[in-house]
């Protein structure tokens, strides 16, 4: 992803939106925006992990776009690191496990629980792999990782995209949600391995050489 593309902007406006509503929303432990009549018991009862991950999630957010500012990257590698370390730990740590955690109670039944539970383990695993891939010093696979879990980090942002489309397009909430459990992120980690590569690293994104 190249820092001056329309589509780093693109991605990079949607994350402070989101970001910024889900911290206004959820982030002071309280509840500011309507949900569903049968999914309020569930906000009641676990308003400080929803809290916790609205926060943490919002961090992963803000700065995943930062880690695929070539120039910065370049200029600035300490301050990369950081950041790095931030949206890792902070973000995707807290936000992931917050996230798993809250999978059991997700509105929509089993269908919701396993697509919000595996989007919470795939979003740490593929952390986990960046971080450690970058420790090992194997940055070509670091990189990879990183996109794979930045486009998990977007589901929140298609999320809630697809929500209001399905209200727009008449298709009830009970329906469309547990669909959306799983069309939030499976279509962007598609998009991750065949559309923010680069040729080269679609046809052997694991097996080039580390350090790049």
């Amino acid at each position: 992803m190249r820092a001056k593309s329309w589509r780093f902007g693109l991605t990079a406006f949607f994350c402070v939106g989101v970001a910024g509503y889900a911290i206004w929303a959820y982030g002071g432990g309280v509840q500011r925006v309507p949900v569903h009549p049968d999914m309020v018991d569930a906000f009641d009862a676990h308003r400080v992990l929803i809290t916790v991950h609205a926060v943490a999630a919002s961090i992963a957010l803000l700065l995943g776009p930062t880690q695929f500012l070539d120039a910065w990257r370049a200029r600035a590698p300490r301050a990369h690191r950081l950041a790095g370390y931030l949206y890792l730990v902070l973000g995707v740590g807290v936000g992931g496990s917050t996230g798993v955690l809250l999978a059991r109670h997700s509105f929509g039944g089993f269908v919701s629980h396993a697509g919000f539970g595996l989007l919470g383990c795939l979003w740490l695993f593929t952390g986990f792999m960046a971080l450690l891939s970058a420790k090992r010093r194997r940055y070509a696979e670091h990189r990879t990782w990183m996109i794979r879990n930045f486009a998990l980090s977007l589901a929140a942002v298609t999320l809630r995209i697809y929500l209001p489309l399905s209200v727009v397009a008449g298709v009830p909430f009970e329906q469309f949600y547990p669909a959306v459990a799983w069309l939030c992120w499976v279509p962007n980690l598609i998009v991750a391995e065949w559309g923010w590569k680069t040729p080269g690293e679609r046809a052997s994104p694991m097996s080039r050489p580390a350090g790049g």
